[in-house]
């Protein structure tokens, strides 16, 4: 009987790591669609993203409804209990990349609208693909259970505030050149920002799997390059 117990524990445990997975995936497709929708002025594309934001959501309630389940039915062991909280943390991690792709959407709506700033979007979509990379490393590390590769994402996410510093300034040239170029840019700074924030949540997600390989969380504290902001970043 306890075996069979253990059995459906597992069974139950891996299917729901199989939604954590799927979530990560439909949110990595997010944040590069997010970032195509920008550099090609598609506003048809950018409504997709908008649009499937509640699957993202609908996916992050079922896997929080079923760990806590788990954790309410099972009473499972220490271990077992590092990875039911984990999918809440990490799902939970995944749904603000969505809400930040969404957001991101929306403001190339807005954008499409208004004239170019040169070589800004490929600039962010390249920031995006970065952190895209970071995600999917981050989501493998989990099923891998790789504290390496979980490791290498945490030290990546300099590259990244790097980036976004180094478009801060650039929308801060165009400001201070042009007036008519503030709204366009104040909208393009909380874009870089939303990803960088994606970089610290992939980063925060890396932290999840070593936490749960090796059952403390990163002593020293994470690189970071350096950040200069605008104005508080709306999610």
């Amino acid at each position: 009987m306890s075996q069979h117990i253990v059995s459906s524990f597992d069974r139950d445990l891996e299917a729901v790591q199989a939604m954590v997975v799927k979530m990560g995936g439909l949110v990595e497709a997010q944040l590069l669609d997010a970032a195509q929708a920008l550099e090609t002025r598609d506003e048809e594309l950018a409504e997709t993203v908008r649009g499937r934001d509640k699957a993202v959501d609908k996916l992050e309630e079922q896997i929080n409804e079923e760990a806590a389940r788990l954790i309410a039915l099972r009473s499972p062991a220490a271990s077992d209990l590092r990875v039911a909280l984990s999918v809440i943390k990490i799902s939970g991690s995944l749904e603000r990349v969505g809400d930040y792709s969404k957001n991101i959407a929306k403001r190339t709506q807005v954008l499409s609208q208004m004239p170019t700033i040169s070589g800004s979007a490929g600039a962010i979509r390249r920031m995006a693909q970065a952190v895209e990379g970071m995600l999917k490393d981050a989501i493998d590390s989990y099923i891998q259970r790789d504290e390496k590769l979980a490791a290498d994402v945490r030290s990546r996410d300099i590259e990244v505030d790097q980036m976004y510093n180094a478009l801060f300034r650039e929308f801060l040239t165009y400001m201070l050149e042009d007036p008519r170029n503030i709204t366009a840019c104040m909208h393009l700074h909380f874009i870089a920002k939303n990803i960088e924030r994606m970089g610290d949540l992939a980063t925060g997600i890396a932290e999840q799997v070593i936490y749960l390989v090796t059952g403390e969380m990163p002593d020293e504290d994470r690189p970071k390059s350096d950040s200069v902001t605008l104005d508080k970043v709306e999610d």
